[in-house]
């Protein structure tokens, strides 16, 4: 199995790479076309990759598209498992959104920016100041109900399964991120956490993500999911993530049917 890489740090590891930078793709044409599988290519890959060149891309396109900012991971979770998200709006910043939002929310709430990560471009908003900031700041408005949390979940899919769940417990801060300080806590994880995420990342084809949820009043809700999301737990945990990987993509890989063997002349009777 041929495989080519355009990032060397997530595919470590793994057999039978080639590594390429990203900004040669179209001078290394050729190999790339003959390879069997593309691994972690840029988002401005993406499309040409799998469109025009029929490439089997991972994480899948599922992944990079439903995963490429905060409105498309929401709005897809709404229309899948709508009772598993929190009440939540997401509009345009025009004229009259801020009535809006103090006619729907109460204090607090929480503002998003659409792309952000490790915790980073996520708000608590207490009071119409804050609001008022987050609004001078953002064209596009992400505004969130606040659940009463101190811990979260991380549960990370890769291929088929999930490969790792833990709690992550808050230090002082608002957000839970591990990035930002919080403790990792491999404590067990209920099945109905794990079942529920393993249905929502087979239904949506993603194959590769870090989930982030909550529990409260034993309900479980979805934040977001992060495609190329922390390796630092699952290091600690001693799970090689890239071992998932090529299993995976080694069993997703088509078999090459034996080219049929030339028919021998019938021979004549004497």
């Amino acid at each position: 199995m041929r495989l080519v890489s355009f990032d060397p740090f997530r595919s470590t590891g793994i057999p039978n790479v080639t590594y390429v930078k990203p900004e040669l793709i179209f001078k290394e044409k050729e190999l790339i076309k003959n390879c069997d599988w593309v691994l972690f290519p840029q988002y401005w890959q993406v499309n040409l990759l799998h469109y025009a060149w029929k490439k089997r891309i991972f994480p899948s396109i599922n992944s990079y598209h439903l995963g490429h900012d905060k409105v498309e991971i929401t709005r897809a979770l709404q229309a899948l498992v709508p009772g598993h998200v929190p009440y939540t709006l997401i509009t345009a910043n025009t004229p009259g959104i801020e009535d809006k939002i103090l006619e729907e929310f109460s204090f607090p709430f929480v503002a998003k920016k659409v792309r952000s990560s490790m915790g980073k471009g996520v708000y608590l908003i207490e009071n119409i100041y804050q609001l008022k900031d987050y609004l001078d700041k953002n064209q596009v408005v992400y505004i969130q109900e606040y659940l009463p949390i101190n811990r979260d979940l991380r549960v990370v899919y890769v291929g088929n399964r999930v490969i790792c769940a833990y709690w992550r417990i808050g230090q002082g801060s608002f957000t839970n991120n591990v990035a930002q300080g919080s403790k990792i806590d491999f404590s067990s994880v209920p099945r109905k956490i794990i079942d529920l995420v393993e249905k929502t990342a087979s239904s949506l084809g993603i194959n590769h993500a870090g989930f982030d949820l909550a529990v409260v009043n034993d309900r479980v809700y979805f934040f977001e999911f992060n495609v190329l999301f922390g390796n630092q737990a699952l290091n600690q945990a001693g799970i090689s993530v890239n071992k998932f990987i090529y299993n995976y993509i080694t069993n997703e890989t088509p078999v090459e049917p034996e080219p049929p063997k030339p028919l021998l002349p019938t021979g004549k009777a004497s």
